[in-house]
């Protein structure tokens, strides 16, 4: 039902638009009169000062109007698509009445367009860097999809740098993010589909995954919990994340998130789901595991006994960056008898002059580690790196002088926060770093015994998780011993023919079987 109010004395009235917005989606439609719909889009839009209505006169009339915001658009390109074929028009002196559609097919030389009526659709193109094109006597409009304004070029990603590899990132632009996973996964089975979050921001978001190799039922329990988030606003694809993820309690992360393409192309190749968000250059990859956590991009483009290696060196650094500092306090409140005779000597005369116990000078020195690491990150680049190292280095060593802090907690604290560096997934090593506070006060209070419940809690903790239904330890838990070639060990691809079982059951197989290099020794001919 539409809703009218007197216009200007000898003009006709025009529909309206409450205040309620929603409201106005149900009840607002143009109408065939060229200035009623020009002053509907003009309340709409008050106090916008980067909208634009540019006219377009024919025998002395307003023929046409065009209308787009300047900051979202070049307006070279409605220079070209749009304003020059309207005059050309013109300048051959046809009078004759120009229907949407007919303007549609013949004039606009854009490639995406459209032709509707709702005054809904046409607000939430114009707000998507859309131009709209309305004409005399008839009451459709020509929405036409513009190149927007100029972004942030490809380049590497900060967050994940590798020595050999794709150099190109994400950015803030979903067209070309997807773009980005198109020129690497070349397939008619390789789904986009869309949905729009946000009352306010109505920003898109595309699930992406390849038809036939994701499990079904794990693509349909995405699309449903993405499609029923009702917010205000959606800035980030963290805000995606907080909504979908199985265990928000959890200091684990169970969404995978990344900049890199090539990552993305390769969890869709063993079958999980890719959750991509207009204007965040992070990439949500579901279902997430454990080990997906330890893997870095890196290690499938260098060789495979040295990304073993280097997996395995990641292995040994969590348990120090987890258990080393509450080791320390265990052992040297509770159990020095463990300790050697010469080392204990040396630990006793480097605390003799420390007023705290091992206890509190272990978390005093993790606190303030922690806020030099947050510090270095939040100043700009250019002095960040230097007050987060020299900070480190002169707050240690006045402490150690100083009498407060001892130097094996100054050791222990520094050999920890290097440990949490070799994580290469950020948000994973996040909740490592999280870990070592509970773990040093029931070391603190029960020794060894606390440091052992803690372990068993964390893995029981670990063993319980499910990302989208599949287990977060899998598959050491529930064990697949056809699945272990890429979890504790690196195995070479020609030797990976089978995708992770837990998400991709229906099309399992990746390769024929029977690839390892084995060159033939041809027998020289005679004379040679």
């Amino acid at each position: 039902m539409k809703r009218f109010r007197k216009g200007i004395p000898g003009q006709p009235a025009y529909p309206t638009i409450p205040e309620d917005y929603s409201e106005a989606e149900e009840c607002a439609s143009l109408t065939s009169d060229l200035e009623q719909n020009e002053l509907l889009f003009k309340r709409i839009f008050d106090k916008d000062a980067d909208i634009v209505f540019r006219t377009v006169r024919s025998a002395g009339q307003k023929q046409w109007i065009v209308i787009f915001f300047s900051c979202s658009i070049e307006e070279e390109m409605i220079d070209k698509h749009i304003l020059q074929p309207l005059i050309a028009r013109n300048n051959q002196h046809e009078q004759s009445q120009v229907q949407a559609e007919t303007l549609d097919d013949l004039f606009i030389t854009a490639a995406k367009t459209y032709v509707t009526s709702s005054v809904t659709e046409i607000v939430n193109h114009l707000l998507d860097s859309h131009a709209i094109v309305l004409t005399r006597a008839d009451s459709h409009a020509v929405m036409i999809k513009v190149k927007g304004s100029k972004q942030r070029s490809l380049e590497e990603p900060s967050s994940e740098p590798v020595i050999r590899g794709p150099r190109d990132g994400f950015i803030e632009s979903i067209s070309t993010n997807i773009g980005l996973l198109r020129s690497r996964l070349k397939t008619p089975r390789l789904k986009m589909e869309s949905l729009t979050i946000g009352e306010l921001t109505q920003t898109t978001v595309v699930m992406s995954y390849i038809n036939g190799i994701a499990n079904e039922s794990v693509v349909e329990e995405v699309r449903n919990r993405v499609s029923r988030i009702k917010i205000d606003g959606v800035l980030d694809s963290a805000y995606i994340e907080e909504y979908i993820e199985d265990s928000p309690y959890s200091l684990f992360p169970l969404v995978h998130s990344t900049e890199r393409p090539d990552v993305v192309a390769a969890e869709l190749l063993e079958g999980k789901i890719a959750i991509l968000v207009d204007t965040s250059p992070f990439v949500l990859i579901v279902p997430m595991t454990f080990w997906t956590g330890m893997q870095a991009s890196e290690d499938y483009y260098v060789r495979w006994p040295i990304a073993t290696f280097v997996r395995w060196i990641r292995f040994i650094f969590i348990f120090i960056a987890i258990f080393a500092p509450p080791l320390y306090v265990a052992v040297t409140t509770f159990h020095q008898e463990m300790i050697p005779t010469n080392l204990v000597l040396s630990i006793a005369a480097s605390r003799e002059s420390v007023p705290f116990p091992a206890l509190i000078e272990a978390f005093l020195m993790e606190v303030i580690f922690e806020a030099l690491r947050e510090a270095g990150i939040r100043l700009p680049k250019q002095i960040g790196q230097a007050v987060s190292i020299v900070g480190a280095l002169v707050i240690g060593q006045s402490a150690v002088q100083a009498g407060i802090i001892s130097a094996p907690v100054v050791i222990i604290v520094s050999i920890t926060g290097i440990a949490a560096f070799t994580i290469p997934r950020y948000s994973f090593a996040n909740g490592i770093r999280l870990l070592r506070f509970p773990m040093l006060f029931l070391a603190g209070t029960l020794g060894l015994y606390g440091i052992v419940l803690g372990f068993l809690g964390i893995l029981l903790h670990v063993t319980s998780l499910r990302s989208f239904g599949v287990p977060y330890f899998a598959p050491i838990a529930p064990l697949s011993f056809s699945n272990l070639k890429d979890v504790l060990v690196r195995a070479p691809i020609w030797a990976r023919t089978h995708r992770p079982l837990a998400t991709a059951k229906s099309h399992p197989v990746r390769q024929p079987e029977g690839q390892q290099p084995s060159p033939s020794r041809r027998k020289p001919q005679s004379g040679q």
